[in-house]
């Protein structure tokens, strides 16, 4: 696999669509980081580590609305992928859909979300939108 990310965006995509539940993901550390913060911006539901020995696996629960069904997701975008990495210095950090979305990003204080890099005053690479 040559882009670990972009496969973990695409399963939650996919599990979204098809209005599952629960998504069973491959772990890494990273991934793991970007779990942690869409389940602290409100963006899933709960979530999982399990050790299996090898890798590991991320089980994630995905947050629907009780009425009407949508998810809580409405969009995952990589941004930065292999080919063609996207920096953003502290000065030209993204705002998604004016401050509403967030944008993850990789950085020297590990992967944080755009606001807490604005609050922080640093730059890294910009891994996703999410809205």
């Amino acid at each position: 696999m040559t882009d670990p990310i972009a496969d973990y965006l695409t399963r939650l995509r996919n599990a979204m669509m098809a209005k599952h539940k629960i998504v069973e993901i491959p772990a890494s550390n990273l991934k793991k980081d970007i779990t942690k913060i869409l389940f602290e911006k409100g963006y899933i539901l709960n979530y999982k580590f399990e050790d299996d020995g090898v890798q590991g696996k991320i089980k994630v629960a995905l947050k629907y609305h009780p009425e009407t069904k949508q998810s809580a997701i409405k969009s995952l975008r990589r941004i930065s992928r292999p080919g063609l990495r996207q920096y953003k210095s502290k000065d030209e950090l993204p705002r998604v859909l004016n401050g509403l979305g967030i944008a993850i990003m990789s950085t020297s204080q590990g992967v944080i979300s755009d606001k807490e890099a604005r609050k922080n005053n640093i730059g890294g690479e910009v891994l996703c939108y999410v809205y």
